[in-house]
């Protein structure tokens, strides 16, 4: 499996993010409405599509208890299959909330539903008081530590050198940029900032191919290996592969939400090329 290089996704590939992103996620909601949902909800909705953004995974992990509130009898499947079904992410989601309740609820579950509210209590969890003060430019909500400071690196030294020997390695993460210049550098991985996207750097997302295409365009690659640890990132090669005249090879990676056998099916399903139960075992697969 050649490539001429390779791309990384950032969390759930180079560092852990269960109990830093995900913890968020589920703690934000639950500091703004006192209810929210089970940490393993977060992938029913990842396995939904078009949730890269985790604030908007928050919001939509908000709407699902807003609208049980007001009366929507589905269960967190129900909904999360009901919103892949309408196309993913948080559009589908305002979608079957709509669906799901008299217009006279759904109209009261948006007029409470906040994400202002929600994204400054992910951000204060997430960074802590000193980071989000450096990085939001104001005061936090309240006082956190930061679950920032509980992301596990996922990537060896000796992997880091043996791909940046070899290749063109390339980041390709929704994470904002002062984020992932944090996790980057924990991970000991110097990625130039031409070969790196990041939310700040482009207006799509994952399983938008924009940013893998011209990634691919930049490192004048005509095999290109993208390594993530969702179904949308594999989506984003098999899209890229549909939108350019490259080789683009999805490659999941098993130490995100997606685990075992089941994970190892779902990312095969999805057209991944290959399945690595981590990071480090992926030198060996592009050998």
């Amino acid at each position: 499996m050649n490539v001429d290089a390779v791309v990384l996704d950032v969390d759930g590939v180079l560092v852990d993010v269960a109990d830093s992103y995900r913890r968020a996620i589920v703690e934000s909601v639950d500091r703004v409405y006192d209810d929210t949902v089970p940490r393993a909800a977060v992938q029913s909705f990842k396995n939904a599509g078009g949730f890269n953004n985790d604030w908007e995974l928050t919001y939509a992990a908000a709407l699902f208890v807003l609208a049980r509130r007001e009366g929507m009898d589905r269960p967190l499947s129900g909904f999360t299959a009901a919103v892949e079904g309408m196309g993913g992410g948080l559009d589908a989601a305002l979608s079957v909330v709509a669906e799901e309740l008299p217009p006279a609820a759904a109209e009261r579950v948006l007029g409470t539903w906040d994400r202002d509210r929600l994204r400054e209590a992910f951000q204060a969890l997430y960074l802590g008081e000193e980071r989000y003060r450096e990085l939001e430019g104001g005061t936090p909500p309240f006082a956190a530590p930061g679950y920032i400071h509980d992301e596990e690196v996922l990537v060896t030294p000796d992997t880091v050198a043996t791909l940046t020997d070899s290749r063109p390695v390339g980041v390709l993460t929704g994470r904002p940029a002062a984020e992932a210049d944090i996790a980057l550098q924990r991970a000991g991985l110097d990625v130039p900032a031409e070969h790196r996207f990041t939310m700040d750097d482009w207006p799509g997302a994952k399983p938008d191919p924009g940013a893998l295409v011209s990634l691919a365009k930049t490192f004048d690659a005509d095999r290109v290996a993208f390594v993530g640890d969702t179904l949308d990132d594999v989506q984003t090669a098999v899209n890229a592969a549909e939108a350019d005249g490259r080789t683009y090879l999805g490659i999941g990676v098993l130490t995100g939400g997606l685990t075992g056998d089941s994970g190892r099916e779902r990312f095969e399903r999805a057209g991944a090329e290959t399945v690595v139960d981590s990071v480090n075992d992926l030198p060996g697969a592009l050998s």
